[in-house]
């Protein structure tokens, strides 16, 4: 995806693709584009909707740090979208996407979701990719 033609070029055309922000922040799922992995949950506000269809790349607002976020932006682990998709009452938004360095999660790991509980016992699940002490600093 990116600014053209399938961004927001290509929404000129179809206004009723749009999310309903009135709503308030909605949550965005990051799904693998191949494999169909939930690699996280989010959430978007208008701008970072906006962001997202300029760049081809996923934008979501941080509810902590209470600003827009470019995922990977630090990382460099960024989320090449490939498609997007809005559910019946456009309060939630699902991105099909191409996660560029293996790891979605801020921990280091391929999937946010990285803990089952599975026949009584917890595991961890996603492989961790890289040390977020060396990425982050922290």
């Amino acid at each position: 995806m990116s600014a053209t033609p399938e961004g927001s070029a290509a929404l000129e055309g179809n206004p009723g693709f749009q999310p309903d922000f009135s709503k308030g922040l909605l949550p965005a799922i990051a799904q693998d584009c191949d494999s169909g992995e939930v690699l996280m949950l989010a959430y978007m506000n208008e701008d970072a909707w906006r962001k997202t269809l300029e760049t081809g790349e996923a934008h979501y607002w941080s509810r902590s740090r209470k600003e827009l976020w470019h995922k990977g932006g630090t990382s460099g682990n960024v989320q090449k979208v490939r498609s997007l998709r809005l559910d019946c009452d456009n309060d939630t938004i699902l991105l099909l996407i191409e996660q560029i360095g293996g790891a979605a999660c801020h921990t280091g790991r391929r999937s946010c979701f990285y803990r089952e509980l599975k026949q009584g016992s917890v595991r961890e699940c996603s492989p961790q990719v890289f040390d977020p002490k060396k990425v982050y600093g922290r």
